[in-house]
């Protein structure tokens, strides 16, 4: 694979909202520390995502020492949410899966469904090694993951993104593209690769930290919502389907799931060990 390096690193605190791009992140066995520890969900227990609220993408949340976060959003005040107390948890239900996580702060349920509009309440995952399995057809025992969409890790490459963007440019009556890596929400971005390399990983190393392939990731419509200004539009969901339809699933990034643990950097390289 020549000199592939990491470019770039990206951790969400609350899934859904703005990610953030540290120069190194901790890995975790479910994932980079802080990754996805917190989501929202609606009255009824169910994960509230950019899928039904695209708005979400103006959403951030910064991350403080202990676990806890800073919220803000347009229009609204900040507002520090610390980890809640251990408490009774609450069912969620995030893709038919259910997952017992504890409710944060009344003040941040308010806050975060007066800025959607909509009754949610924020909660957190107070032990990720526990809560939630990795889907069995894909994993190896006692791996789990936080409340990503499914793996720990989502890993893309800039070789891939440019192959899709002269793809979009192609067909694009719309002038959508080019699309900005955000649009797919990965953890790790890696240069110097070839197109689609990522597809036929099974076992990579990031610095000293090994990972091993689980599935290619699915994309979502989440995917044609422009991360800076909360629009829809019809791309990359077009293009894929035309170009990247494997086994009746829209394809692009792998999901990944550590072997091992470590901090990663800018600039590590990225190994193919299988």
């Amino acid at each position: 694979m020549g000199n592939a390096e990491v470019q770039s690193i990206h951790v969400h605190p609350v899934k859904a909202f703005r990610g953030l791009s540290p120069r190194e992140a901790v890995v975790e066995p479910w994932g980079l520390a802080g990754d996805r520890r917190w989501t929202l969900i609606d009255d009824g227990g169910k994960v509230v995502t950019q899928r039904e609220q695209p708005r979400l993408a103006l959403a951030a949340a910064e991350p403080l020492a202990g676990g806890g976060v800073r919220l803000s959003a347009p229009g609204r005040a900040p507002l520090t949410v610390t980890v809640p107390e251990p408490a009774a948890t609450v069912p969620v239900n995030i893709f038919g899966t259910k997952v017992e996580a504890v409710p944060a702060a009344a003040a941040a349920h308010a806050w975060c469904s007066a800025y959607l509009e909509a009754e949610v309440r924020l909660v957190h995952m107070d032990d990720p090694a526990t809560r939630r399995p990795v889907d069995a057809r894909f994993a190896l025992p006692g791996e789990t993951v936080s409340f990503a969409d499914g793996f720990p890790l989502l890993v893309t490459t800039t070789a891939s993104l440019d192959a899709l963007n002269s793809l979009v440019a192609e067909g694009d009556r719309a002038h959508e593209g080019p699309l900005p890596m955000n649009r797919f929400r990965p953890n790790v971005v890696v240069a110097g690769t070839e197109p689609w390399a990522e597809d036929h990983w099974s076992r990579i190393s990031v610095g000293e930290v090994v990972l091993r392939a689980a599935r290619t990731s699915a994309r979502c419509v989440v995917t044609t919502t422009d991360q800076d200004t909360g629009v829809r539009g019809r791309e990359p969901l077009r293009t894929l389907a035309r170009h990247r339809r494997i086994d009746g699933r829209l394809v692009f990034g792998q999901n990944f799931v550590p072997l091992s643990t470590g901090t990663i950097r800018i600039g590590d390289p990225v190994r193919v060990l299988g």
